[in-house]
This record gives C-alpha cells, structure tokens and sequence, in this order.
C-alpha cells in the first residue's frame, strides 16, 4: 500500500470535491420533486455536510453519527435554500440520499474498473 501524505491542500481539494458532488445530486433531487429549479440553490445545500463528511472521517468518528449528522444538516439547508413545507424537504432529503448513495457506486465502480484495466 502506498503511503499517502495529507495536506492542507488535499484535505481542501477533497471537500470542494465533495460539496461540489453533493450540490449536482442536491439539484437533482429537487428538480425531482418539486420540478424546474435555479441550479444555484443547491450550491447551497452541498458544502455543510461535505464538510462533516470529511471533518468526520478525519476524526474517526462513527460512521452512523457523520451520516445522521450530515442528513439533518442536509435537510436544513434543503428547508433553508428552498423554502418548501417540512413534508417536502423530507422527500427531497431522502431522494438526495438515495441518488448520492447510487451515483456514487457507479463512479466508484468505473474508477475501480479504469484502474484495474491492464496496460
């Protein structure tokens, strides 16, 4: 295994990462739900629990806390940037979730079959 160093910049590049994946999911679970939306809203929703994500992992918190930490959160910027009933925001928090959760195993399914190709 290869010994990584972790930098300031890295640790920064990973979050802006991170928040910048969450907000393109965050617009789609609300386009989702509530229809045509202005993108730059959900460039409100991504960076906070990006930012627990990684704080979280740097930790070593347990994983069931960063993401009950991150949902919540997660759901009060959806309530804040939106301004939708606390019914809807649930719905488009649990659509984040799902379409977080399945966009990133097909990413992390193409970077692990690029990297195992031979040559």
């Amino acid at each position: 295994m290869l010994l990584q160093t972790v930098t300031p910049a890295s640790v920064l590049g990973t979050t802006v990462l991170f928040a910048l994946f969450l907000s393109v999911t965050a617009h789609l679970a609300a386009r989702n739900v509530l229809g045509d939306v202005d993108p730059r809203r959900a460039l409100y929703v991504g960076p906070l629990p990006a930012v627990i994500g990684v704080v979280g992992g740097a930790f070593a918190l347990p994983e069931a806390l960063i993401v009950a930490a991150a949902l919540l959160v997660d759901g009060v910027m959806f309530a804040w940037s939106y301004d939708q009933p606390r019914r809807i925001v649930i719905g488009m928090t649990v659509i984040h979730a799902v379409i977080t959760t399945l966009l990133g195993i097909v990413l992390l399914g193409i970077a692990v079959l690029l990297a195992a190709r031979p040559g």
